[in-house]
């Protein structure tokens, strides 16, 4: 099974993979490329002393995550200035072995830890939006009409710096132990993939009462 090396250091101490860390990348180039093929992520904090993980759209422009709510959340607004996880995974395939023990999953995932800042600055604002809508559809932003002056200030985006972050990935077949191999159990990987399908074209005399 091919995986990737650990490199010899993680950025921190908290973000060193402990668990098979031969899975673990600290490399930008592996962490970039998993951040820019994911479409949501989960960002998990605190919040008067309870635990929250919001599953939300995200854009990375260089070294920096960015997410956008509404003004009116609460939860965005506890997450403002907070410690957070930040957390991408990419499913690649069921693994399943001759074995209930040797099961797993193949994937690519990222964490990202940090302290989540608000953005204050209007073109950095309208950056990020740009950002989240190119991410979903690339070329969209062109085509459509850009947010009000209202509409932004409707908005808040967050932003994280990526360096505290490390990747983890799973590759390949299942690992049976030797005295399983002859089981006459079928073993091997099913691949999974997110497709996009036929485009559903709006109406714009829809109901909308």
């Amino acid at each position: 099974m091919e995986e990737p090396a650990a490199t010899p250091q993680a950025p921190s101490e908290r973000t060193r993979v402990r668990r098979l860390p031969r899975r673990a990348a600290y490399d930008r180039a592996t962490i970039d490329a998993i951040l820019d093929e994911g479409l949501v992520c989960h960002l998990a904090f605190v919040a008067g002393g309870q635990p929250y993980a919001i599953p939300t759209a995200y854009a990375r422009i260089g070294d920096h995550l960015y997410v956008h709510g509404s003004a009116a959340s609460r939860m965005l607004e506890a997450a403002a200035g907070a410690p957070v996880c930040f957390t991408v995974t990419l499913l690649d395939g069921l693994v399943l072995a001759r074995s209930a023990f040797h099961h797993s999953m193949n994937y690519r995932s990222v964490v990202v830890l940090g302290a989540a800042e608000e953005v204050e600055d209007e073109s950095e604002r309208l950056a990020a939006m740009r950002a989240l809508v190119e991410r979903v559809a690339p070329g969209r932003w062109d085509e459509i009409r850009p947010p009000s002056a209202q509409e932004l200030k409707a908005t808040t985006i967050l932003r994280l710096a990526v360096a505290e972050s490390s990747a983890k990935v799973r590759t390949g077949p299942p690992i049976d132990d030797d005295e399983d191999l002859a089981l006459p159990v079928w073993a091997g990987v099913v691949p999974l993939a997110l497709t996009r399908g036929a485009p559903l074209a709006d109406s714009p005399r829809r109901d909308l009462t």
